[in-house]
C-alpha cells in the first residue's frame, strides 16, 4: 500500500502507544485534544491514521495493548473512487470493502462486466503491476455489505478452508414481505442446487444436501413489511433467500424467491457485519456497512 503523504517530510505524524485495549474512535477522542467525533470520522474517512503503520479507516477497529497508532497532517492517498465499491480496511493482506447494489462480485462470463473483483483489481495493479487480488466468498448483485478480499493466494486459502472456523459473526439485515409469525426463530433445513436451473431447494428432512442453519429476529414491522436482523450459523448459497421464502416470508424484491413486490427497486438484503479473525494476526477483525436508508423506510 502507498501512503505518499504518510512519508512526505511536510506532513506532521502524531504517534501514541495504546496502553490498554480500546476502540479506535474511542482511543482518538482521548488523545486528539477535545476533537468532535464528526472530526475524527473526517480523519479516518482521509485514510490519516494508521495503526501499525497501515491505514484504518473503521472507527471501532479494535486496538490492542502496544499498538501503535499514527495521526498524519496530510490526507492519504486516495486511489479508489467508485460509486459502488467503497474500502473499509486494507493491509499487506486483505481488503475489505462495502459493496453496493447493482454490482456483481464476480463476473459471469462476460469479459466487459465491472464487478467489485475488476475495480479491486485495477485499484491494486495501479499500486504495482505484480499485485493480484483474490476472492474469498461472494455477494450476490442485488446484495450490499461487507465483502472481504485476499491479497494472495496463501491467504485466499487460509481464509476459504477455516471460514467456518476464523468468522465469529456474520450479520445480515432484510426486509420481508409481511410480518413475522414470531419474534425471532432459527431455520434449519438440507439444500440442494438443482444443475439446470441453478435454483437452491430446500428440504425439512436430511436428504443428503447441505445442512444449513439461520437465525432471525424481527426488529420493526408494519403491516407489509418486517425488518429481520439475521445470524448465519452456516453460510450455504442462496441460504438467507431459500429459507425466507420456505416460512412464506420471502425478500421484498427477490423475485426468484417467491418475492411478488419490489417497491425499492432491487433485493432487500443487506451484509452489515462480519466479523472474523485476521488470517495473518490472528486478531478479532470487525467490520460494519450502515443498513440502507430504503430499508427503514419500508417498514416505518
Amino acid at each position: 500500500m502507498r501512503k505518499s503523504n504518510f512519508h512526505n517530510k511536510n506532513v506532521v505524524k502524531t504517534n501514541f502507544r495504546v496502553a490498554e485495549r480500546a476502540e479506535l474512535m474511542d482511543f482518538l477522542l482521548k488523545k486528539m485534544g477535545g476533537m468532535s467525533r464528526t472530526s475524527v470520522k473526517n480523519l479516518l474517512a482521509h485514510r490519516q491514521v494508521f495503526v501499525n503503520d497501515k491505514i484504518t479507516t473503521q472507527y471501532n477497529h479494535q486496538l490492542a495493548e502496544n499498538d501503535k497508532v499514527t495521526v498524519s497532517s496530510g490526507r492519504g492517498n486516495i486511489e479508489l473512487s467508485h460509486p459502488k465499491l467503497r474500502i473499509l480496511f486494507e493491509d499487506s493482506y486483505i481488503i475489505v470493502v462495502e459493496k453496493k447494489h447493482g454490482l456483481l462480485t464476480v463476473s459471469t462470463g462476460k469479459s466487459d462486466e465491472t464487478t467489485a473483483f475488476s475495480i479491486l483489481k485495477n485499484y491494486v495493479k495501479k499500486q504495482s503491476p505484480q499485485n493480484h487480488i483474490y476472492i474469498v466468498h461472494r455477494l450476490d448483485r442485488d446484495t450490499s455489505g461487507v465483502l472481504v478480499f485476499a491479497k494472495s493466494r496463501e491467504i485466499q486459502l487460509a481464509l476459504q478452508e477455516n471460514w467456518h472456523t476464523i468468522v465469529r459473526q456474520r450479520t445480515y439485515f432484510a426486509v420481508v414481505e409481511g410480518v413475522m409469525p414470531k419474534q425471532e426463530d432459527t431455520l434449519v433445513s438440507w439444500l440442494t442446487e438443482n444443475p439446470k436451473s441453478l435454483k437452491i431447494h430446500s428440504s425439512q428432512t436430511d436428504n443428503g444436501g447441505q445442512k444449513a442453519i439461520t437465525h432471525y429476529k424481527s426488529i420493526k414491522s408494519n403491516e407489509k413489511f418486517s425488518l429481520l436482523e439475521i445470524n448465519l450459523q452456516t453460510g450455504r448459497k442462496n441460504q438467507i433467500r431459500v429459507h425466507l421464502q420456505q416460512i412464506e416470508h420471502p425478500i421484498v424484491g427477490d423475485k426468484k424467491y417467491g418475492s411478488t413486490v419490489n417497491p425499492i427497486g432491487r433485493m432487500a438484503l443487506h451484509a452489515k457485519i462480519l466479523d472474523f479473525f485476521h488470517p495473518v494476526t490472528h486478531r478479532p477483525v470487525r467490520f460494519e456497512a450502515p443498513v440502507p436508508k430504503d430499508f427503514m423506510k419500508l417498514v416505518l
